[in-house]
C-alpha cells in the first residue's frame, strides 16, 4: 500500500482498504516499540505542529511519534504562529512546506486544513478540526481490534453531542469499516443530514449502518462500544453548558446504558472526561449547575470496561503510522 505523499485530512478520504492498512500499520509499530526494535528510518526529517487549539494527547503522540522515527519537531502554539493573522493559510504553507517534511494542524474549521494542503508540497495531516478527527479515529479501530480482533459488525453507540468532529468522524468510520453506528441523542443534537445520507450510501457497500435515536434503552442494546466525549468545548457561557446538561444528562454513559450493551461491551472516550472533581473545570461545574459527573460517571470511566488509557496510548502509535506511511 503506498500512501507516500498524502495528505491525511478526513477519513472519507480513504478507502477501507487504506484505513485497515494504517491500523496494521500502527500495529506493527507498537509491537515494536514494545520490543525495543527501533524505527527512526527518517533522521533528518522535521515536521511542524501547527495547534490553534491546545492538546495534551495529540500534542505528546505527534512528538513522541516523530522522535521514534527519528524526527525533529516544531511546536506553533496559538501565539506561536501568525497563519490566518498576518500571513495567510496558503503563504503559510508554502513557507512552511520549504522548512519542513509535513505539517500538522489542530484547530477550527475544516477549510483551514485542506487550504494547508492544498498549497502544500509536503503531506498535512489532521490534529483535529471542527469537522473531523481522524488520527482519533485510527486509535479507536486499533484499540477496538485489539479487543474484539476485528471491528468489522461492531455495533458502535455514540451518545451525546453527535453533531461535530467525533459524532461525524465515527459515523464516517463505521460505515467505512461495516460496523454499525448509533448516534443516541436528542435530536437537535443528530450529525447533519447531508453527511448522514453520504455514510448511508458508504455503509450500504461495507455492510455497515446508521442508526439515529433518542431512545437509549433501544440505543445502547446489544453495542460492543459505548462511546462519548465532552458536551461542551472550553471557553463557551454558562448558557450553553446550562443547556447542554439539560438536554443531555439523559444520555449520560452510566451503569444502566452499559449494563443494556452487551456484556462484553467496552467503553471508550476521546478525553479529557468529566467524570470526576478531581480538575478545576468538574469544581466550577459542580458548583454552578450541581452536579459531579457529566458526560461519563466516574463508576464506568474507572471500570474495567474502559479502555481509555489505551486508547489514549494508541493515539501515538496510529500516529506514528500515519507519519511513516506519508511521509
Amino acid at each position: 500500500m503506498d500512501l507516500k505523499g498524502r495528505d491525511f485530512l478526513k477519513l472519507l478520504d480513504f478507502t477501507p482498504e487504506e484505513i485497515a492498512y494504517l491500523v496494521d500499520l500502527a500495529a506493527d509499530l507498537k509491537d515494536k516499540k514494545k520490543k525495543g526494535i527501533p524505527v527512526d528510518n527518517f533522521r533528518g526529517k522535521n515536521v511542524a505542529l501547527i495547534f490553534e487549539k491546545t492538546s495534551t494527547r495529540t500534542r505528546c503522540s505527534f512528538e513522541v511519534a516523530a522522535h521514534d522515527l527519528g524526527m525533529g519537531t516544531t511546536y506553533l502554539d496559538p501565539s506561536g504562529s501568525q497563519i490566518g493573522k498576518k500571513e495567510s493559510i496558503a503563504d503559510t504553507a508554502r513557507v512552511l512546506a520549504g522548512m519542513f517534511e509535513g505539517i500538522e494542524y489542530r484547530g477550527y474549521g475544516q477549510e483551514i486544513v485542506e487550504e494547508l494542503a492544498k498549497y502544500s508540497k509536503v503531506p498535512v495531516w489532521n490534529g483535529l478540526t471542527n469537522e473531523f478527527h481522524p488520527t482519533q479515529m485510527l486509535a479507536d479501530l486499533l484499540t477496538i481490534k485489539e479487543h474484539f480482533g476485528d471491528y468489522k459488525g461492531i455495533k458502535l453507540t455514540y451518545m451525546g453531542d453527535a453533531r461535530y468532529n467525533m459524532g461525524n468522524s465515527l459515523m464516517v468510520t463505521c460505515a467505512k469499516m461495516g460496523m454499525h453506528f448509533t448516534a443516541c441523542t436528542s435530536p437537535k443534537y443528530f450529525p447533519d443530514e447531508a453527511l448522514v445520507k453520504e455514510c448511508e450510501a458508504i455503509a450500504a457497500t461495507t455492510g455497515g449502518s446508521i442508526t439515529l435515536t433518542d431512545d437509549v434503552k433501544a440505543g445502547t442494546s446489544g453495542a460492543n462500544v459505548i462511546y462519548t466525549d465532552v458536551w461542551v468545548s472550553m471557553g463557551e457561557p454558562d448558557e450553553i453548558w446550562e443547556e447542554r446538561i439539560h438536554d443531555l444528562l439523559p444520555y449520560q454513559v452510566n451503569k444502566a446504558a452499559m449494563d443494556n450493551a452487551d456484556a462484553n461491551a467496552i467503553f471508550l472516550h476521546c478525553l479529557p472526561a468529566f467524570h470526576d472533581l478531581d480538575t478545576k473545570i468538574g469544581k466550577e461545574i459542580s458548583k454552578k449547575f450541581g452536579i459531579n459527573e457529566m458526560e461519563v460517571t466516574d463508576e464506568v470511566f474507572e471500570s474495567a470496561q474502559s479502555l481509555v488509557f489505551e486508547e489514549a496510548e494508541n493515539r501515538m502509535h496510529t500516529i506514528k503510522a500515519v507519519m511513516a506511511a506519508t511521509l
